[in-house]
């Protein structure tokens, strides 16, 4: 627990909220604040007194990520957007972080998830709908976003990479899925709704090298032109949006991992490293082989921190030599 108001609100800050004033805070406040990561989702589990607070408005360059408020304990009501809203335990909102907030609670415990926007794949003019609008998490994919939020920022740590990646992309998707489901009696058009099954099936196979528009069209029974047809008008061609969400995985997991360049490549649909080498520089303006030798040198850094304790690292180092880690080299 953080028993200083000052700490808490950099503590807060530091976490991609926007800077919080609290009106009711004293010479007792004690706060908890817990993050963790689940991919590229970010957790921060909060634990509050009673708080009445005005968030100001953060900088365009802060606004990468929404973020989806969930009650555990408590009351809450804030406001931003269209109005006010209340929410009670189990409830969600979605917020910006860009946007001036204000907000009244209880003494409270709530997770918020920062999700980038990239990744929800919904539409800005109904992202702005939906910011601060109650979700009802009691039923529906409300409550699924509930539990699976409140369990995630509870058990993220014990994932490995991959597994990261693939729940945060079931977390995600579920996300969008009450949001949409929010939007209420507005039904998406028939070409809106085929667009977000294809991106699905897309996402679902980006480790596929054979994933291709041809096969895509194929898989929902059409030409290749009606589906070429069918993203015209989006921000990226359906070979653009492989690629990119391919380059996107690729980067997490270098980011993450201790496997090689070529093997991720690999993992993700790239066939020919120099290919993915040559898209990945022009894609974020780094080589990728750049992320291999960050994470070794953090690694080093961090085996020379401590001593070694009965010999535990040096069995650990022996299990991941037999399973072939650890070994890798970045490809000349």
């Amino acid at each position: 627990m953080i028993g200083n108001l000052a700490s808490f609100q950099d503590e807060l800050a530091a976490s991609g909220f926007p800077p919080l004033v609290n009106k009711l805070a004293g010479d007792g406040f004690r706060a908890g604040i817990t993050t963790s990561a689940l991919g590229p989702l970010r957790l921060v589990s909060l634990d509050t007194p009673a708080s009445a607070c005005v968030g100001r408005e953060r900088d365009a360059v802060d606004g990468e990520n929404l973020a989806v408020k969930v009650m555990a304990r408590g009351r809450t009501r804030i406001e931003q957007g269209r109005g006010e809203v209340e929410l009670g335990p189990s409830d969600l909102v979605l917020l910006d972080p860009t946007r001036t907030l204000r907000f009244e609670s209880t003494a409270a415990a709530h997770v918020t998830v920062l999700v980038p926007r990239r990744e929800l794949r919904i539409r800005p003019a109904q992202i702005d709908r939906l910011i601060g609008v109650r979700i009802d998490g009691s039923h529906g994919p409300g409550a699924l976003v509930s539990v699976l939020a409140r369990q995630s920022a509870r058990s993220a740590s014990e994932f490995r990479e991959a597994q990261a990646l693939r729940s945060a992309a079931a977390v995600v998707e579920l996300i969008a899925v009450a949001l949409e489901t929010r939007l209420g009696d507005e039904q998406p058009a028939p070409d809106e709704l085929l667009r977000s099954r294809i991106a699905g099936y897309i996402e679902a196979r980006l480790a596929d090298p054979d994933l291709s528009p041809p096969g895509i069209a194929a898989a929902h029974h059409m030409s290749v032109r009606r589906l070429h047809k069918l993203f015209e008008d989006q921000p990226l061609t359906v070979a653009a949006l492989i690629r990119r969400r391919r380059l996107e995985r690729c980067r997490a997991e270098l980011t993450g991992s201790g496997r090689t360049v070529t093997a991720v490549a690999a993992r993700w649909g790239f066939s020919d490293p120099t290919h993915f080498s040559k898209l990945f520089k022009a894609t974020y303006g780094y080589n990728a082989r750049a992320l291999v030798t960050s994470n070794r040198a953090r690694t080093t850094r961090t085996r020379t921190a401590g001593p070694e304790k009965d010999g535990g690292d040096q069995d650990s180092k022996s299990n991941r030599r037999s399973h072939g880690e650890g070994e890798h080299r970045p490809p000349r």
